[in-house]
């Protein structure tokens, strides 16, 4: 029986999306499913960059990967990355809904409440919620045409479901520039923490499970006073590093997670236990 569950993670034959596939997170998110064994389909609205993820993957890992521009936002684009997909692999068994936008323009993206831009804030919730919901419902729906069920991952954040301490921030660079956490990031990734729990008990009877992905803060480029702040508000004493993330992705995306559904996933250091 012990072989039996030694299986459990294998995603050999299986077909998964991921969207904001070349994304700081993403690449991991698919280089762990290929080595798992996962056909993967790397979506990103740098079409090159995913079609030479997608390269590497097939090179790396001998799966079939697939790599095609999308952009979450756009209904016809997701449409096309569904149509495109069928047409390559016949069925979707999972996807993992992972495209976030933290806008071109920082300086709008980090203002603060009282200033806040609502062009900036459509901007944003155009592809954390909006583009969140247009991908889940598409992928879902063609799921549940096929009657295969399947598993949807959608990545929230630490923010998602606590507030962020102001102090932290105080000194706190990123790529050089001053940082906040803004309150549109906040509020798209609470709404996908709540869009997982309706869409899960939505497609429940069509054994579509539905989890949300919950990272604590990742270190990429922060400067150390954020890095050192943030740390001493983590039981590990330290930031997640990016690869920290692909386990539990592997785990909700897989077998060995048949029984899971609607549930939040927080992988933060122990940050919330506090």
């Amino acid at each position: 029986m012990s072989s039996a569950y030694s299986n459990l993670f294998n995603l050999a034959g299986k077909t998964i999306i991921v969207t904001g596939g070349v994304g700081i997170l993403g690449r991991g998110f698919c280089h762990g499913l290929a080595s798992f064994g996962a056909q993967v389909v790397v979506a990103d609205v740098r079409g090159d960059e995913a079609e030479a993820l997608a390269a590497d993957l097939a090179r790396d890992h001998g799966v079939e990967a697939l790599g095609l521009a999308c952009n979450v936002a756009d209904e016809e684009s997701v449409d096309a990355l569904v149509e495109k997909t069928i047409a390559r692999f016949d069925k979707i068994d999972g996807l993992h809904n992972n495209a976030a936008s933290k806008s071109e323009n920082l300086e709008a993206f980090f203002a603060p409440v009282e200033d806040y831009s609502m062009d900036e804030w459509r901007k944003i919730m155009s592809v954390n919620l909006d583009g969140l919901f247009l991908v889940a419902k598409t992928v879902g729906g063609q799921i549940k045409k096929q009657g295969t069920g399947g598993s949807i991952v959608q990545t929230s954040s630490i923010y998602g479901i606590v507030g962020s301490d102001k102090r932290i921030y105080e000194g706190s660079e990123y790529m050089g520039m001053q940082i906040s956490n803004p309150p549109v990031y906040s509020a798209s990734k609470a709404g996908v923490v709540g869009l997982t729990r309706y869409l899960a008990t939505y497609w429940g009877d069509c054994a579509i499970r539905v989890n949300s992905l919950v990272p604590g803060g990742v270190e990429s480029g922060q400067n150390d006073t954020f890095k050192e702040r943030y740390s001493a508000r983590v039981p590990l004493g330290r930031m997640a590093h990016r690869d920290e993330m692909v386990g539990a992705l592997i785990y909700l995306l897989s077998d060995a997670s048949s029984y899971v559904t609607g549930q939040t996933l927080v992988v933060d250091g122990g940050l919330t236990a506090w």
